[in-house]
């Protein structure tokens, strides 16, 4: 795979992450100020600190992107309530970052890091 395409495929799921972390912060003017809004806000602080990163060059900020967005879509999976249109689109936001950010990962493995 092409620098290029690597690049598209990190940018896009920088792109992805960035958006996902503004709806979680975007929000909290949308519900009521309780336990879960104030978790789903500093989620959304998380995901656009390693979107940041993802923008950047770092192995890190790959291995950050696979693990909090996976850690957060199987906990999402496993609640008891059904899911709503919002939080079924947040879980395959997260899927996707996911995979592309394994995939650049997997791609820039043997690159020697600067």
């Amino acid at each position: 795979m092409p620098n290029r395409l690597t690049f598209s495929l990190r940018f896009l799921a920088a792109c992805l992450l960035t958006g996902s972390g503004v709806a979680h912060i975007a929000g909290l003017w949308f519900r009521e100020l309780d336990e879960r809004a104030v978790g789903a806000m500093l989620l959304g602080a998380v995901y656009l600190i390693i979107a940041i990163g993802l923008f950047g060059q770092s192995r890190f900020s790959l291995f950050m992107a696979i693990a909090v967005p996976a850690t957060v879509a199987l906990s999402a999976i496993q609640q008891l309530e059904p899911p709503n249109t919002l939080q079924t689109a947040n879980v395959a936001v997260d899927v996707l970052v996911v995979c592309l950010s394994t995939l650049v990962l997997w791609q820039v493995r043997n690159r020697p890091s600067r």
